[in-house]
């Protein structure tokens, strides 16, 4: 008995062993494969001018760096700039009689007005032309660098996700899981962005429109892991683990721009809650709230999602429990 003891503490062992190891690697591949192959990639900018003026340059930057952007050509500087501020391109250039000039978003993502700013003054050397560059929505002066929100996007996802862990170990009830994941998302939303806000410094906008956008977000992702487990039990939480943790944090964008990851994962990033959230606060922050139909709705279809599955375990319950009684 001893040596049957022996052998099967052993299997345990070596199992744990090459499980735990097939985990970390999988954890490695997901989020380190994503950052090594970021590059730009269709990243919209716009250019203002006629159609020979703008084709010059779209050709000169189609030479310097292939498929990088996705050039959109404006009559004027005022309607390039609605579109940076209304997040349909990142930046504009603007050819005027006394040079170049740079409108760039840096508050859309720091990663982005880099480049930008590198791509336009490699332009105007090349011509010979003097570039200005200009910031029309800068990230904060406490966090210039935008860290703070890029850093948040692990904790806002692992925040929805162990909240709808913890729910399913501790709360029995469907109504009372309803309750609690409602008290911790307002609690969470309201703390996360207090900090993000006062603390850190990195957000700038309304705190209760920021803070519904957190809110949102969070209750998304803890109602999609709850769903899951009350369906599907433990395996489901790793299902959740997987659209959260293993793809959802490091296809979100936030550390760079959704369209300098590789493609087509940089859009299904944005399909998977933290990359919707992520956008969600960017846009209500910085943007006055532009462009976030599209996010918004991405939370809502998780979070309905989420409440259909728990809707169909409680369902399913009764009828089990009479099955066994019979």
């Amino acid at each position: 008995m001893s040596t049957t003891a022996t052998a099967s503490s052993g299997r345990t062992i070596a199992g744990l062993a090459v499980g735990l190891s097939l985990l970390l690697s999988i954890m490695l591949l997901c989020f380190g494969l994503p950052a090594i192959n970021s590059s730009p990639q269709d990243v919209p900018l716009g250019i203002v001018g006629d159609e020979q003026t703008a084709g010059a340059l779209g050709s000169a930057l189609e030479a310097a760096q292939p498929g990088a952007f996705e050039v959109t050509v404006y009559a004027d500087a005022a309607a390039a700039e609605d579109a940076i501020l209304n997040r349909e391109v990142y930046g504009a250039l603007i050819p005027g009689a006394d040079g170049l000039t740079l409108d760039i978003a840096t508050a859309a993502s720091p990663t982005v007005a880099s480049a930008l700013t590198a791509m336009g003054e490699a332009v105007g050397a090349q011509s010979g032309t003097e570039v200005t560059v200009n910031d029309l929505v800068p990230t904060s002066e406490d966090d210039p660098k935008g860290i703070g929100l890029s850093a948040g996007a692990l904790p806002i996802a692992l925040g929805g996700f162990m909240a709808g862990v913890a729910t399913t170990l501790l709360i029995r009830g469907t109504r009372e899981r309803l309750i609690t994941m409602g008290v911790f998302g307002v609690v969470a939303g309201l703390a996360m962005t207090a900090i993000l806000e006062f603390v850190f410094g990195t957000l700038t906008g309304n705190f209760l429109a920021t803070s519904g956008a957190a809110i949102l977000g969070i209750i998304a992702t803890g109602m999609t892991v709850l769903g899951l487990e009350s369906l599907l039990g433990r395996p489901g939480i790793a299902v959740g683990a997987l659209f959260v943790v293993l793809l959802g944090n490091p296809l979100s964008g936030l550390t760079s721009a959704p369209e300098l990851l590789p493609q087509p994962w940089g859009a299904i990033g944005q399909l998977l809650p933290p990359g919707a959230t992520g956008t969600l606060l960017r846009n209500v922050a910085f943007f006055d709230g532009a462009a976030i139909a599209q996010p918004i709705i991405v939370l809502c279809c998780w979070l309905a999602f989420g409440a259909a599955l728990l809707w169909l375990s409680a369902r399913r319950r009764p009828a089990e429990q009479v099955a066994e009684a019979a």
